[in-house]
This record gives structure tokens, sequence and C-alpha cells, in this order.
């Protein structure tokens, strides 16, 4: 007989979560009688590991079976917290381990209790909001490219159904040079598109003037790319956003610039260049920190204070130019690598200019926990970011529409991101499916594995492939909607774009070349997600998740939503009781029951 203990489960420990500074927490364990217990302490540590109080727990019930040991407490202080169990028997002492969804009294990990400020500032416009994210020169062009003033060298497709090119040149670099003359007034003109398919938030690749076609390589923070457009359009793009409904978030790529920029370029020239501190030489001037060892992405010595004054503090700060031309807020690229107090003065300075602006971090891995450069990251019990892009429901919803999961894999990882980030931030958590930085969804669900740019570039699917993608693509999508947070769209995917990695993933809008059945899908799932309370702001539930089969219950001020898929080879009969939201592959209905097919889902409001 095993040591019974489960964070996740009501019985175990209330409340479910996070807590706040001197809310009471209750904590049971149940230990078998044939163990003859005599004591139960909880080890309770901080984030560092070093002891914060040990808790002693009191014998509270006895049956044939086990017994039950049970404590109240409290924090005072907000923070990350980590515990485990000592056990005293009569013969032996031993610690209680987590391990998996279950305990272990040798080893394993230790669970996490988060402790966050009663109020956490997220703005309203996050909660449960569509957000759709463009690739600026791949979206749409309107008029003609000024092309006069784009750095060079550079070339554009004078097909727009081409394939993107990965070519390096003859030093092996590749450039990522070619373009396809998507701008910001091409994305104004496609706003009302964008409104019909229920987008609330629009977030833009760089737009800062570049080189390259993604423009991470930033040439100037202050200057739109010229082939996007200028100043006058970016204000107008805003204007017109905002009166559509829709917030304009930007990327904020602050950890390194392009190597041909002026601020690196006069570093190099001049060791009394104004910049010169900002980069960190290890032999002047050609050995240098550089991003992922990439030279052409020199990294910038982030607490610089000439640095932070030039992004965040000054009048005219990088910050404070894009929000006073209609920016809403930002997108951190790779925030692991901007330190705590960068962020802190950054969002600070954001909150001054724009109290409801907003700041979403890019983390691949769980943001309460993640250690980065061996400190551990304070995102959300410091409060620093508003919302954090979903990385592990990606990898989960993927895998069990894919069929490597019978739903375990994917109800463990919900209940885990739900247990361990704020209820304010699990409501703005930023939902994703595919990225600029991954594979397309379709290409993820139907063929994950990788391979050599070139062949990638020509691996393409059958009619009867893409359909079948297309059919996991929706209930993919319907889980991303239907689970609590920000669906984001990557661009073109309700249209049924496909594309390996980079830069496979990143070709022009099909513009009549869409898929409509797939977009009629996707403005009925935003539909849904808008219309209801429980999916905005509800809690989630996971009543059942193995066997192919997954049951959520969305909750909110009496409020209940059912949310089902069937990945089993078997129909699955469900009795109906409420309206159903949405569906798809239902086998049967007969007003009493309801039965999903394979690859069948529902969403269903009850009463």
């Amino acid at each position: 007989m095993r040591i019974l203990f489960d964070s996740k489960l009501s019985q175990f420990k209330t409340p479910f979560g996070v807590l706040k500074p001197g809310e009471v927490c209750t904590l049971h364990i149940q230990i078998p009688v044939s163990c003859r217990t005599e004591h139960v302490e909880l080890l309770l540590l901080q984030e560092d590991g070093t002891p914060a109080r040990e808790v002693s727990l009191s014998r509270q019930e006895t049956g044939a079976l086990y017994e039950c040991f049970g404590a109240a407490f409290s924090l005072e202080r907000a923070g990350l917290y980590f515990y485990c169990f000592r056990v005293t028997t009569k013969n032996e002492q031993f610690r209680l381990y987590k391990q998996g969804n279950d305990t272990n009294m040798e080893a394993g990990d230790f669970w996490q209790l988060s402790c966050v400020e009663d109020a956490y500032p997220v703005p309203e416009a996050l909660r449960g909001a569509v957000m759709y994210q463009i690739f600026p020169d791949r979206f749409y062009q309107s008029g003609c490219c000024n092309c006069a003033e784009k750095l060079q060298p550079y070339w554009v497709h004078e097909d727009k159904s081409d394939v993107p090119v990965y070519l390096p040149d003859e030093h092996g670099e590749v450039l990522n040079n070619d373009f396809y003359g998507g701008n910001l007034n091409g994305i104004r003109e496609k706003l009302p598109y964008l409104q019909e398919l229920g987008v609330e938030i629009l977030y833009l690749n760089p737009i800062f003037m570049a080189f390259s076609t993604h423009r991470y390589d930033t040439y100037d923070y202050k200057r739109i790319d010229p082939m996007l457009g200028t100043e006058a359009d970016f204000s107008a793009l805003c204007s017109r956003a905002h009166a559509l409904g829709m917030k304009v978030v930007l990327d904020g790529v602050f950890s390194h610039v392009g190597s041909r920029s002026p601020y690196f370029q006069s570093a190099i020239s001049n060791p009394d260049s104004p910049y010169r501190n900002w980069f960190q030489f290890k032999h002047y001037p050609d050995v240098y920190e550089s991003w992922w060892g990439i030279t052409t992405l020199p990294c910038v010595d982030k607490m610089n204070e000439s640095y932070i004054r030039y992004i965040i503090e000054d009048e005219d700060s990088v910050l404070a130019h894009w929000l006073r031309l209609g920016a809403d807020g930002y997108r951190l690229d790779v925030v692991d690598e901007l330190p705590d107090a960068f962020l802190a003065r950054l969002r600070k300075r954001l909150r001054e200019l724009k109290p409801d602006a907003i700041l979403i971090g890019e983390v691949w891995e769980d943001a309460s926990n993640k250690v980065a450069y061996g400190v551990r990251r304070r995102y959300l019990t410091g409060r620093q970011l508003d919302s954090v892009m979903n990385y592990p429901w990606q990898k989960a919803i993927l895998r069990y529409v894919r069929g490597e999961d019978d739903g375990t894999g994917l109800g463990a990882s919900i209940r885990t991101i739900a247990e361990n980030y704020p209820p304010d931030v699990l409501q703005a958590v930023m939902n994703i499916l595919s990225t600029h930085d991954t594979p397309r969804a379709i290409n993820a669900i139907l063929n994950p594995r990788d391979g050599d740019r070139t062949e990638l570039a020509r691996r393409h699917f059958t009619a009867e492939q893409l359909a079948e993608g297309k059919k996991r693509l929706k209930m993919a999508a319907f889980l991303q909607f239907m689970l609590p947070g920000m669906p984001c769209i990557y661009y073109g995917d309700e249209a049924g774009m496909t594309g390996y990695r980079d830069p496979f993933n990143r070709a022009y809008y099909p513009w009549g070349r869409e898929d409509g059945n797939l977009i009629s899908f996707y403005r009925s799932l935003a539909r849904v997600k808008k219309a209801s309370a429980a999916l905005r702001r509800g809690t989630v539930l996971v009543l059942e998740a193995g066997g192919g089969r997954l049951m959520l219950l969305r909750q909110y001020e009496g409020k209940n939503v059912a949310v089902c898929c069937n990945r089993s080879e078997n129909p699955w009969t469900l009795p109906h009781s409420g309206t159903i939201l949405l569906g798809g592959g239902i086998a049967e209905y007969t007003g009493e029951t309801l039965t999903l097919g394979c690859g069948g889902f529902c969403a269903m409001e009850r009463e």
C-alpha cells in the first residue's frame, strides 16, 4: 500500500493552487495503518532550498486501512515555496516526495506552493481575449513598398506563393533577406477581416528597422523599417485597430541588436563611443558576447544605465516612443535573458506611461518556477509579467491530437499550470499552437519529425493527409480556445497554411486560396469564447483524462461549461443536460444523450 497525497485534489489540499499571504491552507495526507505512524511534519522550504518552517500534522481519522493526518497553516510573505513530508513510524523515519502524480518514500521532487499578492494587476483586455500574431512582411501588401531606404542586400519575391528561402551564402551565413512586401497599411486594410475573425489583440513581430526579414536584428529601435511604412502608417494602424476594439502589441527585442546597427558599429569603431559600454567585449573590438553565439546578434548589457535610459526611462525612450504612437504594450523576446532588475524598471515605467499597458513574456517552460542562467526567475511571484507564452499546453495539446498521449499527459499539464499560475495570469496566459519559432500547427500534427531544411522545403502533404491535418487542427484549436487564457492564432493557421520550422512557417498569407470552412470554424470558436464568462474568466477542473478521453469543467459565478474531446477508437456517450455551444464529430444526439465519435468534441453550457 502506498501513501496518498495529491496537491491537485481538494481531499488533500485546499484551496487549490496559488495562495495569498495570510490565507489558510489545509493539507491532509493518508498513510497506511500498517506503517504504524507516530509523527508527520510538513517541511516547507524557500525557493533557494533553505528551510522556511515546519508544521506538525495531527492524526485526524483512522480507518481500517488508512490513517489521515492534517494541518492548517498560512504564509506571511509572497514567494515561491516547496515542500515535502517527514514521516516517523514505529521503526523508521523517512521523507515523502512527489513522483509524477504519485508519492515516493525514497526520492523525487518537492511539491510546489506559490504565494502571490491578492491583487495581481493583469489588464482586463487580456482576460480570455482572442489574439492574432502577424509576421508583418508576410501578411498583406497594400500599395507599393518603399524600398528606397531599405537596408541592403535584399530581394523581393515577385510571386507571393513562393516558398520562403533558406540559402546560406558562401560563408555559411543565412541572410534571411528575401521579402514579400507585406506592410503596415496592408494590416490596416485587413482589420475588418480580423474583426470578423473575432480578434481583440494584434501581436506584431518586430517592425523596427533591420536587415533581415524577421527583424530581430534591430538596426534602429526608433524607426519603422521603410519596407513596412512610416510612423504615420503605424499610428493610423493603431487608431483604426482601437476604433474596432483591438489592442496592438509590439515585439520588444531588448537582449541584443544587429551587428550592423549604428549602436554596435559605433562601439567597435570608437573606444570612446557612448555605445561602447552597451556591449560586452572579451577582446575589443572583435570578440564579444552574442546571442547564442550568433555573431550578427551582439548582446547588450541590459543593466548598463545608458541603455536602460534609452530603452526605458528617457522622456523619449523606446518604450515611450511607440506607446505614444499608439502601441498598447509589448511581448518581450527571450525574457529569460532580461535581468529581474531590468524587468522591474521596465514594468514600472510601462505602467507610468500607460496604466493598462500589456506585458507578455516569451517563456518556453512553466513560468512559475523557471530557472534561467542559474537564477530562479520571479515572473509571476514578483508580478513582473501580465502573461507568458504557454508552450507547455501547446506541446501537450499537439501530443494528444497526434495520438501520442491518451489524455493523461494533457490532463496533467492542464492541472499543473492551473495549480502553479495565479488565477489572474491563468485567465491571460497566451495559448498557442504555432508561432514564428515552431512548425505550423498542421505540420506539427501530421509530421513532427525534423530534418534538413533542404529536405523540409520539398516535403509536402497529399490531399488526404491535409484533410486529416485540418480535421485534427479543429480539435487542437477547440482546446486552445476552451482552456483558460488567450488563444493566439498565428496568422494563416485559420486559413490552413502549412510549413515546417523557420523559414517555412513564415510564408505569405494565401489570400484568395484560404480554406473557408476552417476560417468559419475559427470564427465560431471566437464567438463562443467571447460570449461565455465561464470560458473567458472561469476556473478549470479536469474531470476525466485517459483512454483517449478528456473532460474539463469551466466554472464562473454559477455558469458551467463542460468541454469534452474523444480521441479514443470508440464512441463516447455523454448525458445531455444543457446547451451545445460548439461541437464537431458528434455521431449521435438524442436530446437526452450525446455521442462523440473518434475525433469528436463539444462544449456544453450547463446551469
